[in-house]
């Protein structure tokens, strides 16, 4: 394990001058602080207080997501994670970061000022700062709905899209539906090109063929449905999957607003199963993905990470929840 001494040997400077970096001392620069802490991190450095057994503490780094409340997407992934991770007596903080902070500081230099040994990053795009860092980071890391190539250091966490989405899809066309559309979520993100893809194979699988009208990427919130699903119905639309549950709600208010009724009219799929799902009228039928248990799968990826076991992915399988969003075709 590098020491302090190791560090000033590295970069020809003074022992004085690494400790004053690593602990945020005023009276040297930025850039020599900065400096100080990325070499600490390459060449494996821990802080004493890393070092003290008692002293575990994992880091949930949140963007784009809503977590606060319990109808949240992101309420029961923390909950799932802190329940697996307060066995073992590891201190969980919640972070929610910013574009400016991921600018300001570094990924590694992050992690190592603030002592966490770990993080699982939730929400992040793939042209996020951080994320472009991660992919080369020595810090265990485990990723919602984000895969990075040849790292060992990092896994993926997720639910398999090509299952559910493959569930749906077969339904509908059992229901007579080969005007299948799909509202995906935000393009930049993993996940977003994995349902598309699971999209694709599963209209070939069921020998539809795909109609560029009839597929969009929108965003991950309801007002989505608005810009997409009008030219989407005049392509002929009798059915449309959503990227998750807020798009369907939005899909549920353009079809209000045109008149049209649901199944009767149009069939509509949502993924997530949030509790939004059961509440709206007609009941939403989804992909379920059980976000309490992908919370505890991500401590479970992130300490296998920690004590080197180098995981690559773990998928959960999906469920499809049938209410009353969906029926025969329309004749």
């Amino acid at each position: 394990m590098a020491t302090i001494k190791d560090i000033a040997n590295k970069l020809g400077i003074a022992v004085s001058t690494v400790s004053k970096g690593l602990n945020g001392a005023p009276d040297i620069s930025e850039d020599l602080r900065q400096l100080v802490l990325d070499t600490a991190v390459e060449m494996g450095y821990k802080t004493k207080r890393m070092r003290k057994e008692n002293h575990k503490k994992l880091a949930i780094l949140i963007e784009n997501m809503d977590y606060e409340n319990i109808n949240d997407f992101g309420y029961d992934l923390i909950l799932g994670f802190r329940q697996m991770a307060y066995r073992d007596n590891w201190q969980v903080d919640v972070i929610h970061v910013t574009d400016s902070m991921q600018e300001k500081e570094k990924y590694n230099t992050y992690m190592l000022k603030h002592g966490y040994t770990g993080a699982f990053c939730m929400g992040f795009a793939l042209q996020d700062t951080w994320m472009k860092q991660i992919s080369k980071t020595g810090i265990p890391t485990a990723l919602l709905d984000n895969y990075v190539t040849l790292n060992q250091h990092v896994g993926y966490v997720g639910t398999d899209s090509y299952e559910g989405i493959g569930l749906a899809v077969k339904k509908l066309v059992k229901m007579g539906h080969k005007k299948i559309a799909f509202l995906n979520g935000s393009r930049n993100s993993w996940v977003s090109d994995q349902r598309q893809e699971s999209y694709e194979t599963a209209l070939k699988d069921n020998k539809l063929t795909l109609d560029p009208a009839l597929t969009a990427f929108g965003h991950y919130v309801a007002d989505s449905a608005k810009y997409h699903v009008p030219g989407m119905l005049e392509a002929g639309a009798t059915a449309i999957l959503c990227g998750n549950d807020l798009i369907a709600s939005g899909v549920y208010e353009v079809c209000k607003d045109k008149g049209l009724r649901i199944p009767e009219d149009i069939s509509v799929v949502g993924f997530d199963d949030i509790p939004l799902a059961s509440e709206i009228e007609p009941g939403l039928t989804t992909i379920r993905q059980d976000r309490l248990e992908l919370g505890k799968c991500a401590y479970f990826t992130l300490n296998s990470l920690v004590h080197h076991v180098s995981i690559s992915k773990t998928m959960l399988r999906p469920q499809f929840i049938e209410r009353d969003s969906i029926g025969k075709v329309a004749k």
